[in-house]
Order: structure tokens, then C-alpha cells, then sequence
């Protein structure tokens, strides 16, 4: 295993990384400074598009000339031609004190984000599904950030925690409705070094992986929610992890620049970058596209 830094872009809050398996391209995001990047397995042809808020996550769309992405006030079409971004829904217009945070897609292409409190304090947030033709309906509630939204590989379990909780929750996910019911707690986070679950994936064995921001660490979790293996990293706030490559067999790794809120530590040189894990051993999972 060795770990490196493929982009050196030092973005303030890094997140979501996004292998796209027909394009060949990796995507992540600056969430507070709102910005799309897109880059090649290797870290070259760099590409960034600006979104008039910050962003919490994106879904690539069924065409690939675009994406769906959760901006701070809602649910958003970003085309990638022309830079234009256009509102699909606002699902919390009555919580101006909240903002769209992590999201993914599931099997039947819809595109499952939730919403968190930005100072990160009350359960003010909720958990989205937005439908192939645009309707919105809420999963769950009483939450206070949104993280770490992934299924099993046959999809019908749900993972997603609410990063404060220090738990990991499993839902039944019917994917005919998209309905999320049953949550129970999968894994207890390790937050003993001030370390908190972030941006989650699972591989092709059906092990979870979590970033433990503010902790410096990888979490592998065995489908019982055991403890597999931890990787730590070279940068203390490591925000989301996605396999990717065109094997499928490198980690990519997003981290932050500067901490949202004061309480929370600096780091070194290395802070912002994109690290891409090699040689694991290990295989993830193709992320799907919003569409039906």
C-alpha cells in the first residue's frame, strides 16, 4: 500500500469523490467554495466548474453532460457546457440556518442526499430521496450533518450516519420505492481522538469504509460492522473516500484545507489535497448516474 497526493489543489472543505466508470473521470468538490472539479485517473486535464452556492454533493447524470448536485439551498442541474445551474427543488426553504450536504445514487437511479445545520449543532437536518422525475421525499429526520450516504452491493441496505451521532445507522432499502425503514445501528465510530464519521464507500466485498475527519483516519468496517482494518493518513481532516481507476482499485481520498468552525484542528502542508490510495488489495463498486 502506498498512499500519494494526486491534486494539490488545497481545497477548503474537499469532498465527494466521484469515479465515473464510462467517462474515465474522477470528480470531487470544494464545498464552501463552491466549485466542481474533474480530473484523470492521474491527476491531468484538471477542469473545475463554479455553482453560485456551496455545495454538498453531486450525481453525475444519465447523459453525462451534466450533473444534479445539492447546493446549500436545494436540489440543482449543473450543465457542464455551459456552466448553467438551474433549481429543481428546495426541499427546506423554511431552514435558512441549514444547507444539502453528502449525497449518493442508488441502483434505480435516484439521487439521495441529506441536509445538515451549518454550525453543526442542532438536529435541524433531514434525509432526502430525489426521484428520477424530480419528486422529493423525505427518509428520515433529526438530524444535525448528513454524512456518508452508501449501500451494499446488492443495494438494499442503506448506510448513513449522522457524522455527530458516533454511529454508523443500516437501513432495509427497498429499491422499487425507495423507501429507507429499520435503522439500526451498524458500527460505533471510534471517536475517542476527536475524530468524527464523514464521507463514506463500500467495496465489492461489502465492507464499509468511513473517514474518520479530524481523526487522520481510514475505517474498513466487515459487513457484521467489525473493525476490518485502519489506514492513517497524512492530513488529520480527511473528509470522503470512493474507489476508483480502471480496475476500480485505487482509493481516492478528499480532505479540507480549513476547518468550517474554530474548534477544529489546523494541519500541515499536505492540507486540501486529494490522495489517492494504491495497491490495497481491494476492488470498490461502479458509482451509478441520476436517471432513469
Amino acid at each position: 500500500m502506498r498512499i500519494e497526493v494526486l491534486v494539490d489543489v488545497k481545497t477548503t472543505l474537499g469532498e465527494g469523490p466521484l469515479w465515473d466508470v464510462e467517462q474515465e473521470r474522477l470528480y470531487w468538490i470544494d464545498s464552501f467554495d463552491g466549485r466542481v472539479f474533474r480530473a484523470t485517473v492521474d491527476g491531468r486535464e484538471i477542469r473545475a466548474w463554479d455553482v453560485p452556492q456551496k455545495i454538498g454533493s453531486m450525481a453525475l447524470r444519465k447523459d453525462g453532460q451534466g450533473a444534479v448536485v445539492s447546493l446549500q439551498r436545494g436540489f440543482h442541474a449543473l450543465d457542464f457546457k455551459s456552466g448553467e445551474v438551474t433549481l429543481i427543488h428546495d426541499p427546506e426553504p423554511d431552514q435558512p440556518a441549514n444547507r444539502l450536504n453528502d449525497g449518493k445514487v442508488d441502483k434505480r437511479g435516484r439521487f439521495v442526499a441529506g441536509s445538515m445545520d451549518t454550525q453543526e449543532e442542532g438536529a435541524n437536518g433531514a434525509l432526502y430521496s430525489l426521484s428520477t422525475d424530480f419528486k422529493v421525499t423525505k427518509l428520515d429526520t433529526g438530524i444535525v450533518c448528513s454524512n456518508g450516504p452508501c449501500w451494499s452491493p446488492d443495494g438494499r441496505t442503506f448506510y448513513f450516519q449522522d457524522t455527530w451521532s458516533g454511529e454508523i445507522w443500516a437501513y432495509d432499502y427497498d429499491l422499487d420505492s425507495g423507501a429507507a425503514t429499520n435503522r439500526r445501528v451498524f458500527a460505533k465510530v471510534d471517536t475517542s481522538k476527536g475524530g468524527a464519521a464523514d464521507g463514506s464507500t463500500v467495496d465489492a466485498e461489502g465492507y464499509l469504509w468511513n473517514a474518520l475527519v479530524y481523526d487522520g483516519r481510514l475505517v474498513r468496517y466487515a459487513p457484521d460492522g467489525s473493525v476490518d482494518r485502519i489506514i492513517d493518513m497524512p492530513v488529520k481532516k480527511v473528509t470522503s473516500v470512493m474507489f476508483g481507476g480502471p480496475k476500480l482499485d485505487i482509493l481516492f481520498v478528499t480532505s479540507m484545507a480549513k476547518p468550517p468552525l474554530p474548534r477544529f484542528p489546523g494541519d500541515g502542508v499536505l492540507r486540501g489535497s486529494l490522495f489517492a490510495i494504491y495497491d490495497l488489495g481491494i476492488r470498490g463498486l461502479p458509482e451509478m448516474r441520476f436517471g432513469a
